[in-house]
């Protein structure tokens, strides 16, 4: 006697499938919901004898704007008065650093000369300059140059 089977074609059964991507899902957005970054756990941070306040680096800035004037700390001033008032931040913190900002734009005067100005007075102050500038918008590299120190 002889058995007949039917031939059945194969076929992708899509519920299943679908329940296993949902089960997926759904677990991996709970557990991002639940999940607990490393700088939000509290934690008790004990007092040592010896400790000292932190205290952040003295900073002086000096500006230049795009119609030439300059100005030390957000306060108006000339170009003589700059070498009195770096002397006088480095009397009260040896280690200041100074920061010079030129102002992004087209000037009414020609700037070059007031920052070479700048830039001779504060070389013999025995201080760090940096210079302050907006972030690249490309990943290139600059180009290296000698770097500058007082």
């Amino acid at each position: 006697m002889k058995i007949r089977r039917a031939v059945h074609e194969p076929r992708i059964e899509l519920i299943p499938l679908i329940d296993v991507m949902m089960f997926l899902l759904s677990f991996f957005i709970y557990s991002q919901a639940l999940a607990v970054r490393i700088s939000v756990v509290p934690m008790e941070l004990r007092k040592f004898q010896s400790s000292q306040d932190a205290k952040p680096a003295t900073a002086a800035t000096i500006s230049l704007a795009l119609d030439g004037r300059l100005f030390y700390n957000r306060v108006p001033c000339t170009l003589e008065d700059i070498a009195g008032r770096v002397a006088e931040s480095k009397k009260e913190d040896p280690k200041t650093i100074v920061y010079i900002a030129v102002a992004d734009g087209e000037g009414s005067v020609d700037r070059a000369p007031i920052m070479q100005s700048v830039w001779d007075i504060l070389r013999g102050c025995g201080l760090q300059v940096n210079f302050v500038a907006k972030p690249r918008d490309t990943d290139e590299k600059p180009a290296l140059s000698p770097t500058i120190r007082p």
